[in-house]
């Protein structure tokens, strides 16, 4: 399993207390074991802040950071935050009891998505370090809020850094090529190929934003057989994998993984806003399942 803390931590900014109203307890025993990573999606942090300590609007995180780097604090870690709302993760259906929330200040989708500033993921590093060194939360917890939720939710998005993340020691990255050579050789022959992937080790920079594909309009709709399938694609008489059987172990390794079970389409681009943000074209292709393959390696299996 991966290491976390690899990389020196970064001292945290000056916290600024600014409580919400918008909170509850936490359940008794309940331990702190998930981050959850969220943008704001609002046109800026002021109204973002107004928001979540409006107490008409029912919702919360326990942090907040700006694009300037400065770092709110709304809720106390002890309390359980109103962040995350409806969703499931490694088996857990109720993950504000479990969980930290913070918001990261971006207009989103809706008004304008834009890559993250330097001085705000650096902010959001310090503060994850020093969460992971006050909390017992693994590598395999640290999440986007649409790998909880991804029949309605898709931050932190596409752009978000997660990469430099892991570089900090904080949440999953692969650890091996994208091509995972250890794929059936019949696997490989019959994925999609995916698009360029560009330069991976600058997601922030505003060229790669501007190259990421969002091919919606060529998901897959195929349904998942009513029946067990088998752990490998099998191969037809003419020796090819059927990307209906490719898509069937494809869903099956998202849920190992930790995916809840909802609609396919929603998990395989969830996954790859996360750890493929270069095209999310809800394909079971071969760097995705590489990709996926190389994670549950780093993840001890769901109970």
């Amino acid at each position: 399993m991966a290491e976390q803390h690899e990389q020196p931590a970064k001292p945290v900014p000056t916290i600024i207390w600014h409580p919400s109203p918008n909170f509850g307890d936490r359940p008794a025993g309940a331990a702190i074991d998930t981050l959850v990573l969220h943008y704001t999606g609002m046109p800026n942090g002021d109204m973002a802040l107004t928001r979540m300590c409006d107490p008409a609007s029912q919702v919360s995180a326990h942090y907040m950071v700006e694009e300037d780097g400065c770092i709110y604090q709304l809720v106390a870690e002890s309390k359980r935050a109103w962040h995350a709302g409806r969703g499931f993760w490694r088996g857990c259906t109720d993950i504000n009891s479990s969980s930290i929330g913070i918001e990261i200040v971006n207009p989103g989708h809706e008004f304008g998505y834009r890559p993250f500033a330097i001085a705000q993921i650096d902010a959001v590093i310090a503060l994850c370090q020093a969460l992971l060194g006050r909390h017992d939360i693994p590598a395999h917890n640290i999440i986007a809020h649409s790998d909880m939720a991804p029949d309605r939710k898709e931050d932190p998005g596409e752009l978000f850094p997660w990469q430099k993340l892991a570089e900090n020691g904080i949440g999953l990255w692969p650890q091996t090529d994208m091509r995972d050579q250890s794929l059936p050789d019949e696997s490989k022959q019959n994925f999609a190929s995916p698009a360029d992937r560009g330069n991976e080790t600058s997601i922030m920079d505003g060229v790669i934003a501007a190259t990421i594909v969002t091919d919606n309009q060529s998901r897959p709709v195929n349904a998942l057989q009513d029946t067990a399938p088998p752990d490998q694609p099998e191969a037809d008489a003419a020796g090819s994998v059927s990307p209906g059987d490719c898509e069937v172990l494809f869903d099956r390794l998202l849920a190992q993984f930790g995916y809840g079970p909802g609609q396919a389409i929603d998990n395989r681009i969830a996954f790859q806003r996360h750890w493929r943000p270069h095209c999310l074209n809800g394909r079971a292709d071969e760097e995705s399942l590489a990709i996926l393959t190389d994670l549950i390696g780093q993840c001890p299996p769901l109970p």
